[in-house]
This record gives C-alpha cells, sequence and structure tokens, in this order.
C-alpha cells in the first residue's frame, strides 16, 4: 500500500442529482460465463449443459443471476456513484431468463437521494434484445465519503 497515493473516487453525495442516468449494454459471452463459473466452481448444469437445458422449461442454458447481478454491482462501483462506494441493500427480480449470447441493456436511474443518510437510491432495469424487461432491481448505495488530507491521525488506524 501507497499512503498518499492519488486515487480516483467516484462522485460525492453532494454532486449527484434525481434523475441522472447509465446506460450500459453488455452481451453474455462464452468467455464471462466460464470465467465465472471456473471462480465460482459452481457445476450448475442449467448454465452449461445444453442436453440439460433443452429438458427444462428454459429449452437452453441460461446466465447464473449472481453473475448478472456481478454487472449491475459492478457497474455501480465503476461508474454510478463510482469507485469508493459501497452498496448497503438490493433487490433484485429476475423477471425473465437471459440465455447465452444475449445483449442485456442496463439502465441505471438515480430515484433518491438521501443527504442526511448519505445514501442514493439506484433503480436498474435490463433490457433483452427483443425489448422485453429481464431484471428490475433498487438498490440502496453509500457514495465515496470526503477523504481527509493525510496526517498523523489518519494513521491512527495502522
Amino acid at each position: 500500500m501507497v499512503l498518499g497515493k492519488k486515487r480516483k473516487l467516484g462522485r460525492r453525495i453532494e454532486e449527484i442529482n434525481i434523475g441522472e442516468k447509465l446506460s450500459l449494454t453488455e452481451k453474455m459471452e462464452d468467455k464471462d460465463l466460464l470465467l465465472y463459473l471456473g471462480l465460482t466452481d459452481d457445476a450448475n448444469p442449467l448454465y452449461i449443459q445444453h442436453d440439460y437445458a433443452s429438458q427444462t422449461p428454459f429449452a437452453k442454458p441460461i446466465v447464473p443471476s449472481v453473475m448478472l447481478t456481478g454487472i449491475i454491482t459492478s457497474a455501480i462501483s465503476k461508474y454510478l456513484p463510482g469507485p469508493g462506494s459501497h452498496i448497503l441493500k438490493q433487490e433484485i427480480e429476475f423477471l425473465k431468463p437471459v440465455f447465452h449470447y444475449d445483449s442485456v441493456e442496463f439502465l441505471f436511474e438515480v430515484v433518491d437521494v438521501l443527504r442526511s443518510e448519505h445514501v442514493v437510491v439506484i433503480r436498474v432495469e435490463g433490457m433483452n434484445e427483443v425489448n422485453e424487461r429481464v431484471i428490475s432491481g433498487l438498490f440502496k448505495v453509500c457514495p465515496p465519503h470526503r477523504l481527509e488530507d493525510l496526517h498523523g491521525r489518519v494513521l491512527d488506524n495502522f
């Protein structure tokens, strides 16, 4: 760790307003699915075995819900509010399955800014290529806090 290193932080609560939006499109590629499944050691046949999935109501392999959640939480950490933010609560509905090679457009919208609680509320909707809503969610997020200048007192935790 380097003390005093300049770090790019996301926007503070004072800089965020109701109605702000972010759009992000992700294509569900095999390489991403295999990396996720390898990291988690998740061998659910519904995610990777075409012969098994063809005998289910889904008819073909689906993308794991937690992987879709990861795409959403990553966007919150990277863009809105950005680095230094922390998700406090999430409510997500997976309305329709997302299949391999689908593209999903995620729309993030700030629906509330609770300055006294240092919280922003972000609604997330995910639409597939045929304009069906596949994901709907609401996230309570703590944006980055203002940092103090480095001085002796800041190092008390070390």
